[in-house]
């Protein structure tokens, strides 16, 4: 009886888990995720998964692809369908899973992060963030770290599962997945995407936060993740990063001008930006990574400065894996 009544007093931990996958694969690593703490008792896992009101295909029509790079770029958010939350909900923890587009939030998350919603759900809120991506995401993050801040959520957690191809290869491979949904290999380059064994071992994240929990971890300033290798970052990529968000914001402000998503009017601009693009690519990219690598030497301690905050808080420390292998 004595027993019964202990169980009975223990507080049923809530997590909101919120979720928008285009193409499928973050959704299997938030399944991967989230299936230990679905699996505990005392544990009420709520996903929440995004659906804008205009969906966004894949594959993606060419054009619809680079039409959607303007309003990403701008933080311009579409609609929303409605929300199965009310505003009401409390929850312990908030698991945000996300995407990045044109080095930025996805919209669809962008969307529910600029809702009415998310300041009532989020605010004082311990959030965990976890990016799926080519191998870009540090403007992303940022982008992401101001909002969460704007809505006065403490993230406490960051997780990176990011494609461990050459950077110049997943340059060709990623554009063929999203634009053809083929995701093989071909002519010697490997698939795209993050590899099916990277996503299965993303349960470690799910068995720790599930122990957290149940320590009451979540309400310390601290990361539950440390040490389980959640975030590699490279310093870099910075620069690239820094000219092509600039370059997606101020062409993305000339594209905004000539018509709104979806017109005719923002075509020709968008075909002539394409090619800027693919000669961006093969001339500042290849050009700043040289250099970086020429003057890598001198700035060792500023590029590993870079690298420990971009990595903040949960850190690239491997020391608690052996725990948590799966």
């Amino acid at each position: 009886m004595t027993t019964s009544i202990r169980t009975n007093s223990i507080r049923t931990k809530r997590v909101l888990a919120i979720c928008y996958s285009q193409t499928g694969q973050l959704a299997r690593i938030a399944a991967q995720i989230l299936a230990p703490l679905q699996a505990k008792p005392g544990v009420d896992v709520h996903l929440e998964v995004i659906r804008p009101k205009q969906s966004y295909p894949f594959p993606w029509p060419f054009f619809q692809f680079f039409d959607a790079f303007p309003e990403a770029a701008h933080l311009i958010a579409p609609e929303l369908e409605q929300l199965a939350l009310t505003g009401e909900e409390d929850f312990d923890l908030v698991i945000l899973f996300y995407q990045v587009w044109f080095l930025a939030p996805s919209l669809p998350v962008t969307a529910f992060l600029q809702h009415p919603l998310a300041a009532r759900l989020l605010k004082d809120k311990p959030v965990v963030t976890v990016i799926a991506c080519r191998n870009m995401w540090l403007m992303a993050h940022e982008k992401i770290k101001n909002m969460l801040a704007n809505l006065g959520a403490r993230l406490i957690d960051n997780v990176v599962l990011a494609d461990k191809g050459n950077v110049f290869a997943t340059l060709v491979t990623t554009p063929r997945w999203l634009l053809t949904g083929r995701q093989t290999g071909f002519l010697g380059l490997p698939p795209a995407g993050i590899a099916p064994d990277e996503i299965l071992r993303s349960r470690r994240f799910g068995l720790a936060l599930r122990d957290a929990l149940a320590a009451d971890a979540e309400k310390q300033d601290a990361p539950l993740l440390a040490g389980l290798g959640a975030v590699e970052a490279n310093p870099r990529l910075y620069a690239s990063e820094k000219a092509g968000t600039r370059s997606f914001y101020l062409w993305g402000k000339l594209l905004r001008a000539a018509g709104k998503p979806g017109q005719w009017s923002r075509k020709p601009l968008l075909f002539f930006y394409v090619f800027f693009l693919i000669a961006l690519i093969l001339t500042v990219v290849p050009v700043s990574l040289a250099l970086q690598a020429l003057i890598r030497p001198l700035l060792r301690e500023r590029i590993a400065r870079m690298k420990h905050d971009f990595e903040f808080p949960s850190g690239s420390g491997t020391e608690r894996m052996s725990k948590y292998a799966v």
